[in-house]
């Protein structure tokens, strides 16, 4: 991993939804009905997307190291998910919606 800037300037070009629109949207039905269910009833990335509220709202001298390893880990989501991109139009789909989870809409 690199330097602690690094992730958290990588973290903020990632997440282009402020805290508001992430919290706005993981109220949706379309924000649950998304990504990969380990077991109980939220998903990977909805769990994600309450922790990036919090990080959002963190000011830089409290992030914990826990609290960057969660920036690096939604940064190489990200990457990788945008990598997988559907062809046509992607508003409404579960890609989309999944990668919202994660703080970074890709119509924006």
């Amino acid at each position: 991993m690199s330097g602690d800037g690094d992730v958290e300037a990588e973290f903020g070009e990632v997440v282009n939804m402020t805290a508001k629109e992430l919290e706005r949207w993981l109220g949706t039905d379309e924000s649950r009905s998304a990504g990969q269910k380990d077991g109980g009833g939220e998903s990977t990335g909805h769990a994600s997307g309450r922790r990036i509220v919090e990080l959002l709202r963190a000011k830089t001298s409290e992030l914990t190291d826990d609290d960057r390893a969660h920036m690096n880990k939604v940064v190489g989501y990200v990457h990788r998910h945008l990598a997988q991109r559907p062809s046509g139009d992607i508003e409404h789909t579960k890609w989309r919606y999944s990668l919202m989870n994660w703080g970074h809409d890709p119509l924006k």
